[in-house]
């Protein structure tokens, strides 16, 4: 910026000095001349006279040349001055973009006035702001991750140790235990996949014309075994076909994993509903459980990844915390919106409002 601060600075000086000089030339070249027709176009002047005029020339010439030479000064004045303005903010953005590139993201730059460079100031700050969050994100995630597979791996570790030490014998209960451990890993490496995938700016939907009322279905099919293993009730609360633009398969995966979610946290005896309905340009997707329902402290965070509203016992169920994600992910790739309403051991109503038709210029 030393560099700008200097180029902007002689600009400015030769710019106002070539002005000043070509002014001061053209005043003293026409005060010669007009005093030269003056001589001309007089009567006879005596000598007293001709000294007059010669001394009155020469006082207006000299005027203007300390008047050319005070500009001059005042001009490099002023110019280092406006340079120092203009590139001060832009030494300060550059100090503060070294330290985030050095990786101190809690670097702010002092925004002063309203103009151009204020704006640029507060669109770094923005960024910074958001390279701060995404850091502090990606710190948690690595945390979490690490988390996740601690445990499983963990018990694996201990299980194995055990049978290779002959203290437990491979009974299938123990095996099954290993199997189920491994299982977990399998869709958190799974779930990581699809978030990443998600995550990704090569992601693209298939867009096409469905029947949501389908997709419901094969998804209720899918999931029928579970829910009777379990002894919970599934039911489609429609039997009305609606049409809609979207990813067939996506609009399964959705489906799929608000029924899990809801399996999971719905008690033997409970029953999970699924309705479908129409309303002016929109359709809405409901799915209703009876389950343990979420506290409303934490209706705000269950679309974050990993977060889990009673951790010891989502883990005891196989959840990871992505599922939800997955689903907010997909949903907003398909312009709609999710929102959670729970009430605690009475159950928990997901609905994602979903546009009709599909607008790739928006994706």
């Amino acid at each position: 910026m030393r560099g700008l601060y200097a180029r902007l600075a002689f600009t400015f000086i030769g710019m106002v000095s070539v002005v000043i000089f070509i002014a001061a030339i053209v005043l003293m070249i026409e005060t010669h001349y007009h005093f030269l027709q003056y001589q001309e176009q007089a009567p006879i002047l005596d000598s007293q006279m001709v000294a007059l005029n010669h001394h009155f020339e020469m006082a207006l010439i000299q005027s203007i040349i300390w008047t050319t030479a005070g500009s001059l000064i005042l001009a490099v004045t002023v110019s280092f001055y406006i340079a120092k303005r203009i590139t001060a903010p832009l030494i300060e953005m550059r100090r503060v973009a070294e330290e985030i590139r050095q990786g101190n993201v809690k670097q702010r730059v002092q925004i002063q006035g309203r103009d151009e460079l204020a704006d640029l100031g507060r669109a770094l700050n923005h960024l910074t702001e958001q390279l701060e969050q995404q850091e502090l994100l990606r710190k948690n995630l690595t945390a979490d991750v690490a988390h996740e597979l601690r445990t499983p791996l963990t018990t694996l570790k201990s299980h194995m140790e055990a049978f290779e030490d002959g203290i437990w014998e491979p009974t299938p209960e123990r095996i099954h235990s290993c199997y189920e451990e491994i299982e977990r890993l399998i869709h958190l490496v799974d779930d990581l996949h699809q978030l990443t995938r998600l995550e990704s700016p090569e992601f693209q939907l298939s867009i096409s014309k469905i029947n949501l009322l389908k997709m419901v279905q094969r998804s209720v099919n899918q999931m029928e075994a579970a829910y009777l293993q379990k002894g919970v009730s599934l039911r489609i609360d429609t039997n009305q076909p609606l049409w809609m633009e979207a990813d067939p398969e996506r609009m399964v995966q959705i489906v799929m994993n608000l029924l899990s979610n809801a399996l999971k946290f719905t008690p033997k005896g409970g029953c999970v509903t699924v309705r479908i309905q129409e309303k002016e340009e929109h359709i809405f997707l409901v799915v209703e459980d009876t389950g343990i329902g979420i506290p409303r402290t934490d209706l705000s965070k269950v679309f974050e990844r990993f977060y889990r509203v009673d951790k010891s016992r989502s883990r005891r169920l196989g959840g990871a915390g992505i599922g939800l994600t997955i689903v907010k992910k997909l949903v907003e790739a398909h312009q709609g919106t999710i929102w959670i309403e729970s009430e605690e051991n009475k159950g928990t109503r997901v609905t994602i409002q979903f546009p009709k038709s599909f607008h790739d210029h928006l994706h």
